[in-house]
């Protein structure tokens, strides 16, 4: 009996210290509820890998649409990304008859994702102009088309917005950076996932297996969203409760919240480092190709390599700052830092045909990614006053995209202009014609890293201030 006892013991005590995530539960939120609503960052990580991955190639192989049409597509959703911060703002005032202030936004967000995709397969065979569709006029496939995209992203971005927020409702300070950690490996598992499943079910294409895929991305994201969020948040004030004064407008919520903390650096910061490291995103497969002459199988796997470098950095942040109290700012400098010859490598590659630099340099592109943005998450969250939880999630979270679908498109425009202008010049700095408009990319990319380490530098000192202040003064009430 007594052996059976300690066997138990040791393996509770097994937990927390090496299943990952393990000690973000607390005595009122169980692991289990924990990972019950990270659901939704799953159903976000399938909705980016089928609009910017699966149905990119798609429309551009399989239904032969022109690519400026479907650089159009993918950039719709981000039409709505600066509206994150008016969203969260609506769920920290939102009054419900039932008591709820997130849960009615993630369930408007999920109708949105779920309307979307219900018109997105249809929309896509029309905007095709294939089969019976070939008589219908352009406009009609195009506005069609572009409304699923807008709804899809729009509906995303409400999910996530809110449901970042009912986390950080639902959990203690010291589990913040646990939670962020939790939420964003989910995210990638989703992505991961849906990648490889995506991929299995479209390997024979076909119009009817087109829409059976987008179909069934509805129904799962519904069903996930509704999981996610059951029982999850609590009903306060209850029906019947009297009402709370006056919420203040969103200029006045949006001006006291830039007051404090110095909000507008560390959203510039965000900005800043978003750019950086996703400028990026859709030119290391191509460099691949073109500088290293990789197989398409080969350059494949970079986005495993990347995902396991995020995934590796994300753990590694969540431990720091979570077991060990870290600061959220000099995590975030860390970040920043390890991009530097992150792409430094890669730049390497491209003289010296030298593949493992190449891996070694997307690995840790990966890894300073995910190091960076739980840093900037966490210092969010910690910061955000207690009525402007979504406020602050929303402003990060608007920045955030923002700034993402911005340094994608300028990656590929500065990739084109610098070759073109070049002609037939053969040779850049040292670099040759076909890697001159990549290594422009990364070296701004890197000018981008090193401004975001200066724009830190009176954060960390500020925070660093703080925290041996802190100390001091309980080593001084203690000796008392």
């Amino acid at each position: 009996m007594r052996i059976g006892q300690r066997l138990v013991a040791t393996w509770t005590a097994l937990g927390p210290r090496y299943l990952p995530f393990a000690d973000v539960a607390t005595p009122d939120l169980s692991l289990g509820r924990l990972l019950r609503l990270s659901l939704f960052q799953i159903s976000v990580g399938m909705t980016l890998v089928l609009l910017v991955g699966t149905l990119n190639r798609v429309m551009i192989v399989e239904l032969d649409v022109p690519a400026a049409v479907v650089a159009v597509m993918i950039a719709l959703p981000l039409v709505f990304a600066p509206f994150r911060a008016l969203i969260g703002y609506k769920s920290d005032t939102h009054r419900c008859e039932l008591g709820w202030r997130r849960v009615p936004f993630i369930w408007k967000g999920t109708m949105m994702q779920f309307g979307g995709f219900a018109v997105m397969p249809f929309a896509l065979l029309v905007l095709a102009g294939t089969g019976q569709s070939a008589d219908v006029p352009a406009w009609v496939g195009l506005s069609s088309a572009g409304l699923a995209f807008l709804l899809v992203g729009a509906g995303a971005h409400i999910v996530q917005t809110a449901g970042l927020a009912l986390a950080t409702d639902l959990t203690p300070q010291e589990s913040h950076p646990r939670v962020v950690g939790l939420m964003y490996v989910m995210m990638l598992i989703g992505m991961m996932a849906s990648a490889l499943i995506f991929g299995a079910l479209l390997a024979d294409f076909s119009q009817g297996k087109l829409v059976q895929v987008i179909q069934g991305c509805a129904v799962t994201c519904l069903a996930l969203n509704a999981i996610a969020m059951w029982k999850q948040e609590t009903r306060h004030p209850r029906r019947g409760a009297p009402l709370p004064a006056v919420d203040p407008t969103f200029a006045e919520s949006w001006a006291q919240f830039c007051q404090g903390g110095q909000a507008v650096r560390r959203l510039v910061i965000v900005g800043l480092g978003t750019m950086a490291f996703g400028m990026a995103d859709v030119l290391l497969e191509p460099f691949g190709g073109q500088v290293l002459n990789w197989t398409v199988s080969a350059t494949t796997k970079l986005t495993a390599l990347f995902a396991l470098g995020g995934l590796m950095g994300f753990a590694y942040a969540s431990h720091t700052l979570g077991a060990r109290g870290g600061d959220p700012y000099r995590m975030t400098q860390n970040g920043a830092i390890i991009g530097v010859p992150a792409f430094a490598l890669v730049i390497l590659a491209a003289p010296l045909q030298l593949s493992a630099a190449f891996l070694v340099g997307n690995f840790l592109i990966g890894f300073g990614a995910a190091v960076f943005w739980h840093g900037t998450l966490t210092a969010t969250m910690r910061l955000a006053p207690k009525d402007q939880i979504g406020l602050a999630l929303g402003a990060w979270g608007a920045v955030q995209a923002t700034a993402a679908g911005i340094a994608m498109a300028l990656s590929g425009t500065i990739r084109d202009l610098v070759n073109a202008a070049l002609g037939a010049t053969d040779t850049l700095f040292g670099f040759d014609r076909a890697a001159s408009g990549y290594i422009t990319v990364y070296a701004l990319e890197i000018a981008l890293l090193l401004a975001t380490i200066v724009a830190l530098v009176p954060l960390v000192r500020r925070s660093s201030a703080e925290r041996a202040q802190s100390t001091k003064t309980q080593s001084t009430g203690l000796a008392q």
